[in-house]
């Protein structure tokens, strides 16, 4: 019906620009998005669709990572770089100049109350924390000289996880997936097994920063329900299609009229990877059909809860391999005391945290190798930083956070196995021989999926960003 009352409003030209300037401004931008020195992204198909799966810039081995991350920072005097001289000097005062500390709490020199015996072929010494890795070592190449920029837990997390020491950097795990795509298109390319504890500086150590959002992690869940909304709600599987394929036609006539705009794209295609990991999820987490043998090797049946769980997690990862996920990382279980985080009571702490993982990752590495995939899966272990080899305080039961040295192991994806790489003093405080930053570790992993971390670049506020920076070269002596 026509309203008669209705008066055509006169308009000055002056009225009409200032009304129309944010059109114009919304219509430059768009302009500029589309320009690939402002960051548009190509328009192939392997590009629209952020899951699909890219050629790397040369052949490699690894296609998949698995990150067993240890929360806290494991002692390297205790684990993989043994000190005679911290027996002979137990309880006296330290004999280095002694850098500040966290808590700048100074006891004396503290001897590791575990021992270390040789393993393997290669002779690696190994401490009684880990048997069950120890009977793998000829896989292994230790690093021994790994250092962080950070002392404190959150700054190490982001420098450990993004390369840089503050929030709102892309996680190495987006980083790989903006690069390299996904070989599975029902579960997500970056995935994060969370056994219990996320890490200090909460999601931000998995997000995808200012690259686009699809690449961020999807955080799973070890129990039988990984994820929320795992089940349909709708009563049956055709009025979810119904409803799916409404919401796809209004996506469609969305982006038709905005154009390309990251936010948008990415939360249509986390959708529909949402309703794929419906019918994959649940598949990925029955583990009915994976024999007794296999689950009492990876620890399922153990009388200490916390390796049932990390037991599940390290399962899980060889599953989400076979399936062709790319990035996954595992994250520490829970009720430990704190984590490998062991200021004080030492002994008892990284006792019950090795418990946790040992025999579960051990089984991994024999299970990769008996079906075939550790040539093609990179398994990296590392915490954010070490700890020091004095004690903290005078209790003579912790260590403080020490960023200077720490040890951290790599097997499989071209991994040059039972080897060392680097030397600390004589204490285990400070590196003196191949000094590691985070950045080199990430260009490696990087080159042993094929990536030239000198060009993959992401352009964003003006400049060509990367996960090592301007930073980092591959450690050409770990490699196969």
């Amino acid at each position: 019906m026509h309203c008669r009352r209705f008066v055509t409003q006169s308009q000055t030209r002056r009225a009409m620009l200032q009304s129309c300037a944010s059109g114009f401004g919304t219509v430059a931008l768009a302009s500029l998005l589309n320009e690939p020195a402002f960051g548009a992204e190509a328009t192939s198909t392997s590009e629209t669709n952020p899951f699909a799966a890219r050629k790397p810039h040369f052949d490699a081995q690894a296609k998949s990572v698995i990150f067993l991350y240890m929360d806290g920072g494991v002692s390297q005097v205790d684990s993989f770089d043994p000190k005679p001289r911290l027996d002979a000097e137990n309880g006296k005062p330290f004999g280095l100049k002694i850098e500040k500390t966290q808590f700048n709490n100074i006891g004396n020199t503290l001897a590791s109350p575990w021992k270390f015996q040789q393993y393997g072929e290669s002779g690696i010494p190994v401490s009684d924390l880990f048997p069950h890795v120890a009977q793998h070592v000829d896989k292994l190449a230790v690093v021994r000289s790994l250092t962080s920029q950070f002392p404190e837990h959150t700054n190490a997390n982001y420098f450990l996880h993004t390369g840089h020491g503050q929030q709102g950097r892309p996680s190495m795990g987006a980083w790989v997936g903006y690069g390299l795509g996904a070989e599975c298109q029902d579960l997500p390319g970056f995935v994060v097994l969370n056994g219990g504890l996320i890490p200090p500086g909460g999601l931000d150590n998995f997000n995808s920063g200012f690259l686009p959002a699809s690449f961020q992690a999807s955080v799973l869940g070890a129990g039988d329900a990984p994820v929320a909304n795992i089940k349909r709600a709708e009563p049956t599987a055709d009025a979810q299609q119904r409803k799916l394929d409404l919401m796809r036609r209004l996506d469609r006539k969305l982006l038709e009229q905005t154009g390309p705009v990251d936010a948008l794209e990415s939360a249509i295609a986390n959708y529909e990877l949402a309703s794929r990991m419906q019918m994959a999820v649940p598949q990925l987490m029955d583990l009915t059909n994976e024999t007794e043998a296999t689950q009492k090797a990876y620890g399922l049946q153990a009388d200490f809860a916390n390796t049932r769980t990390f037991g599940r997690t390290c399962l899980l990862a060889r599953r989400m391999v076979e399936r062709g996920v790319r990035f996954i990382e595992l994250t520490c279980p829970g009720g430990n005391g704190d984590r490998w985080d062991q200021h004080q009571g030492l002994k008892d702490g990284h006792t019950k945290n090795a418990l946790t993982v040992d025999q579960p990752i051990a089984a991994l590495l024999a299970d990769l190798t008996q079906r075939g995939l550790l040539d093609s899966t990179l398994v990296v272990w590392s915490g954010e930083f070490g700890r020091t080899p004095f004690a903290q305080g005078s209790e003579s039961d912790g260590r403080d956070h020490n960023p200077f040295a720490f040890s951290i192991w790599m097997a499989g994806g071209g991994i040059k196995g039972g080897m060392t790489f680097g030397q600390t003093d004589e204490y285990g405080y400070k590196c003196v021989e191949n000094r590691l930053e985070m950045h080199d570790l990430h260009a490696t992993m990087l080159h042993l999926l094929g990536v030239d971390h000198t060009k993959q670049t992401f352009r964003f506020s003006g400049r060509d960003m990367r996960l090592t920076d301007v930073h980092g070269h591959v450690v050409n002596e770990i490699l196969a």
